[in-house]
């Protein structure tokens, strides 16, 4: 083991707290590092802005001195969740259960832009779902500033020119069971504006027919699999598209196995499928959800698929969004609930 002389602290297993990284901090186990790449005893390195600094086999990674060591069984990128609603849950309750960094997708502005702006959990937002007037969530969930109308192209190239600065991504809602939806002209001016001031768009679109409308206009994503089956030309056509595909199996389950099918079609078509978990709905428990992992390993991916599905690959320079284990969670995905230690940027959160 190489190391700079001096003082190097190691933490065993003690109670739940935050700790101060100081110097910086190293993590050390059997390292997975999310893009192939492993080691039987492998360390990274995080500096003291919260940068991956170095990772690799523990015998050619230094512990700086007066860094931060914490050792475990299983290292490797925390868990991203691609879709959650964080007015309906803790960020403190997310960061500890193992995930890293969320995407929000529907929020009150002003909440949107607290959260982007927060500490250790990394958040990127959409802020408020567009909808046409009256149409979902705005008669349900989102009463409260969840929703934004467009009802003219014009309108909607200003709203979303004017939301562009504020959000990571545009969230588009096609859900005719909450109410109107937007016209497939306004389908497209949105995307057409969003594309024009660099963020992509999200589609909540669960039906055969919203789904081609959404495909229709050119977004970028789906941030459901659909729950209705879908035909082979249209499955094929998304895995051609490249449009990615957000998994939420377990918040619609309700509405059958159509989505579990889906997933699998679109992975065999090439399609993109990211995890995601819905956060907010459904019952999902803030953290990692090792059945969704599970879903999606038996759709095709496999457990390290469904794994590099929902993480970042450790990369140097990168901001650091880590967790370290008590065991293997390709073999044992229950594990995610008690994480070691979680360690996103200069937050460092260890458990005995």
């Amino acid at each position: 083991m190489a190391e700079w002389g001096g003082l190097v602290r190691r933490l065993r297993r003690t109670s739940l707290r935050e700790e101060t990284i100081g110097a910086g901090a190293a993590l050390r186990g059997r390292l997975w590092c999310g893009d192939g790449t492993t080691y039987d005893d492998g360390r990274v390195v995080v500096d003291t802005a919260g940068l991956v600094a170095a990772v690799g086999a523990a015998t050619d990674v230094a512990v700086p001195f007066g860094c931060l060591e914490v050792e475990g069984e299983w290292l490797g990128p925390g868990v991203v969740d691609s879709h959650v609603h964080l007015a309906f849950a803790e960020m403190d309750d997310v960061l500890r259960g193992a995930v890293v960094a969320v995407r929000d997708l529907g929020a009150p502005p002003a909440d949107a832009a607290r959260w982007r702006a927060s500490r250790g959990l990394r958040v990127e937002v959409a802020g408020p779902l567009l909808t046409a007037p009256g149409g979902y969530p705005s008669l349900s969930w989102g009463s409260a500033g969840f929703a934004a109308f467009v009802d003219a192209p014009d309108q909607a190239d200003a709203l979303v020119r004017g939301l562009a600065s504020q959000v990571d991504v545009v969230k588009l809602a096609l859900e005719p069971r909450g109410g109107p939806v937007p016209s497939p002209e306004l389908c497209a001016a949105v995307v057409a504006a969003a594309h024009a001031a660099g963020r992509r768009v999200t589609c909540h679109a669960l039906s055969l027919e919203m789904v081609e409308r959404a495909l229709d206009a050119g977004v970028d994503e789906l941030a459901h699999a659909p729950t209705e089956q879908l035909p082979g030309e249209l499955v094929d056509r998304i895995g051609a598209h490249g449009t990615a595909v957000v998994s939420t199996v377990r918040a619609f389950a309700e509405r059958g196995g159509a989505a579990r099918d889906n997933l699998a079609a679109l992975l065999a078509a090439g399609a993109v499928i990211r995890y995601g978990t819905d956060l907010g709905n459904g019952g999902i428990r803030p953290g990692v959800d090792a059945a969704e992992l599970e879903i999606l390993a038996a759709t095709g991916l496999g457990p390290a698929g469904a794994l590099q599905a929902a993480t970042e690959p450790i990369t140097v320079g990168q901001r650091a969004g880590l967790v370290l284990l008590d065991d293997d969670p390709l073999a044992h995905p229950g594990v995610w609930r008690r994480p070691r230690a979680v360690l996103a940027g200069t937050t460092l959160l260890l458990r005995g």
